[in-house]
């Protein structure tokens, strides 16, 4: 890319696509493409044709998705394989269509088999059954990534893929009911410090393990392959450590202060056992997160913090 590239960031106003605008403008490109969603609906391919028509980006980031936790997925299975199937197929062929560059679509480690060997390989996809709770959202990114390399196959576009491990940072969505569980456990260990609760209960056992990787280091992960990476495979960006969830919950509440009791419980589902990237395919192109989690959470409730109450 160019520094005067026509770069068009969709969903640069979420957790990602700000992350990636920030690391952009960071690095001295200064033609961005960007367009609210009221501005354009992304899931209308005939809006989504005119705005390509129109403004002819160079280089496209697919960061726009309808995301959520365990909760949204399992209670709005329909609008997010709707949803998320139409902005990528929207977005990818009008790429392709108006003679974009480049496009990065961004997946999920979501996509990868509930009992995928530990760490997973980009080539463990489609190689069992999904975690039953998020599977809709994992189809319709499972069907990103094949259409990029079918674009790939039939037209030679050069359509790549990237699957973040669990991201969190500065502009997440804290909604009690909606959000992932990083941003979620913020805000529940903030308000039980707020009131004196003696004890706060996470879902599940506190066993399952994740990895979390803070957005920033992400974007920074999506420029290197932009730059630097050419193929068919999607490419794995993750940090290469993971930690449990209750080990998550000791660590948020030590950073905001909470004092009291952790709970666990049983009877709210776990999903996953374990979800950990293997992440040398990127390493090789010479990139490796930066930001350790401990200062990642810091940073990512001074961002709470700073939010209008009514909007967290």
């Amino acid at each position: 890319m160019h520094k005067s590239s026509r770069i068009y960031v969709a969903g640069h106003r979420g957790l990602v696509g700000s992350a990636i605008t920030r690391a952009l403008r960071a690095k001295g490109f200064d033609h961005l493409i960007e367009r609210t969603r009221q501005e354009l609906d992304l899931r209308d391919q005939i809006a989504v044709s005119e705005f390509f028509r129109e403004t002819a980006p160079e280089y496209v980031f697919l960061a726009a998705a309808k995301v959520g936790g365990i909760h949204a997925n399992d209670t709005y299975p329909a609008e997010f394989i709707h949803d998320n199937l139409l902005i990528q197929n929207n977005v990818i062929d009008a790429a392709y269509r108006q003679n974009a560059r480049k496009l990065l679509f961004l997946g999920s480690s979501c996509i990868y088999p509930k009992m995928c060997p530990q760490p997973m390989k980009e080539e463990h996809l489609l190689t069992g059954p999904l975690e039953p709770t998020n599977e809709w959202y994992a189809i319709a990114k499972i069907a990103g990534i094949k259409m990029c390399q079918a674009y790939r196959k039939q037209y030679g576009f050069d359509a790549i893929s990237a699957m973040p491990t669990n991201l969190y940072g500065p502009g997440d969505n804290f909604h009690p009911e909606n959000s992932h569980v990083l941003p979620a456990l913020i805000r529940r260990f903030h308000e039980a410090r707020e009131v004196g609760a003696d004890r706060v209960t996470i879902w599940g056992t506190g066993t399952p393990k994740r990895e979390f990787l803070y957005v920033d280091d992400l974007a920074d992960g999506l420029l290197c392959l932009m730059e630097h990476y050419s193929g068919e495979s999607q490419v794995n960006v993750g940090c290469g450590e993971d930690l449990s969830i209750l080990s998550l919950a000791q660590l948020i509440a030590e950073v905001i202060g909470y004092k009291g009791e952790i709970c666990t419980d049983p009877s709210k589902p776990d999903g996953t056992p374990r979800k950990l990237l293997d992440v040398s395919k990127i390493n090789e192109l010479g990139w490796r997160a930066q930001t350790s989690l401990r200062t990642g959470i810091s940073a990512t409730y001074e961002s709470f913090l700073s939010q209008p109450y009514a909007e967290r």
